[in-house]
């Protein structure tokens, strides 16, 4: 999940660009380099973007980041709360509202359409699911702000690498269907923008390793490490699903 709009203009409102050319945040990128190959690998990602994904599975999908949104929202707010400047401030905060109210609309489309299968009735926390918030959640609430930023960062750009992906492997299946039911999310998610908000995010997130502690900044690659890693069981577990224990 990340936002669908930019939610800060930089061109009204200036924030500083990425302090210098070797950016912390490709540092953080290189790093977790095997995860990110093995989420483009991962068969959910491979039938949605060929349309054999079964129908189920996408809506498990989409209850599952319905709730996240949830959380995510909550995290961003956190983390605005801790940012060292007004700018950053406005860019978090309106990231969270945006999550919290356009992205919610979006799946909630989804879900009531008509399109997809019905569900089962009140949504449940996957494992992933419930274990990726509320790591957000406590990281935004009690870790310093550049920790929290970073692990918040997986987020918005995985998803805009993903959405460009699938855009590009879904084009033969949107253009003969256009009203397929992966056709909405796949198309908000490679929006320009959508990749101009992970822009923003990444140049906050520079900003704040610049300004951050060797000890921080290590912190921020822990985070930024265990978010990716959520990521990759977020998406796997919409077909791959591993059931709560019985009550």
């Amino acid at each position: 999940m990340a936002t669908t709009q930019p939610a800060y203009n930089s061109a009204e409102n200036s924030v500083a660009t990425a302090p210098s050319t070797h950016r912390f945040t490709d540092r953080l990128w290189a790093e977790t380099k095997a995860l990110h190959e093995s989420i483009d690998s991962l068969e959910f990602l491979r039938r949605l973007g060929d349309g054999t994904l079964p129908l189920d599975a996408f809506r498990r999908y989409i209850e599952q980041d319905k709730l996240y949104l949830e959380g995510y929202s909550k995290a961003l707010s956190l983390v605005a709360a801790h940012a060292p400047d007004p700018q950053s401030a406005g860019f978090w905060s309106n990231s969270a509202s945006t999550a919290a109210t356009v992205e919610s609309a979006l799946h909630d489309g989804l879900l009531t359409g008509g399109i997809l299968p019905a569900g089962s009735g009140r949504l449940e926390h996957s494992q992933a699911c419930l274990g990726y918030v509320s790591y957000l959640t406590a990281t935004a609430a009690t870790a310093p702000y550049p920790v929290s930023a970073a692990a918040v960062l997986p987020c918005f750009w995985i998803y805009a690498e993903v959405g460009r992906d699938l855009a590009a492997s879904a084009r033969e299946v949107l253009d003969a269907d256009p009203s397929h039911p992966y056709a909405q999310w796949v198309t908000t998610y490679d929006a320009p923008e959508f990749h101009e908000s992970v822009a923003q995010a990444r140049v906050l997130v520079d900003a704040a390793a610049e300004a951050a502690t060797e000890t921080e900044r290590e912190a921020m690659s822990e985070a930024f490490r265990i978010a990716s890693r959520y990521e990759l069981m977020f998406w796997d577990s919409a077909l791959h699903q591993q059931p709560w224990p019985a009550s």
